[in-house]
Formats: structure tokens, sequence, C-alpha cells
């Protein structure tokens, strides 16, 4: 999911959702005179404290817009499960 150090267990390494794996889309960007050039479209990803229920504390988290609006209707411990990622490593005080 996303490598760790020593340091701090909060830093992926790739721009990466940690809720819902969304990674960068590759695109072509097209000119007029139909010239293309490769372009990465990043996901955008918020440093986010939210609420876990279960664990009745907050987790620290990536996640992209998507994943915040996804958290309206759906638990956050049924999207980690979806995606193997233990939120017992990411409480925040």
């Amino acid at each position: 999911m996303s490598c760790t150090t020593e340091r701090s267990k909060q830093m992926p390494c790739r721009k990466e959702c940690m809720l819902l794996g969304k990674r960068a889309n590759n695109k072509m960007t097209v000119s007029f005179s139909h010239r293309r050039h490769h372009k990465l479209q990043n996901v955008n990803l918020q440093w986010k404290r939210i609420w876990w229920e279960e664990g009745n504390s907050f987790v620290r988290l990536r996640v992209s817009t998507k994943a915040i609006k996804t958290l309206k209707t759906k638990p956050i411990q049924e999207l980690a499960a979806r995606v193997g990622l233990n939120l017992n490593d990411y409480r925040s005080g």
C-alpha cells in the first residue's frame, strides 16, 4: 500500500489514495495542430483527520477528494478493509 520510514508511518512513497488506491492517470495533450504530448493527471490528495468509530479515535490518512465524498456513505472500516489498510497504524492522538 504505502512504504514507511522509521521516523513516521504516515509518509507514503507514491501519490496514491490510502483508502481507494487511486493513482495518477496517463493522458495525451493534443494541440490544435494535433501534436501529442504525454501528461500525468495526478490525484487530488489531502491529509485528513477522520473519525474512526470502531477504534474510538481519529486516524490521519492521505486520501483523495473522491474518498472524502465516499466516506459520507460508507464507513471508514469498510474502505480500509478493501485495500488491506490497518487503521491502528495511523491513529493520531
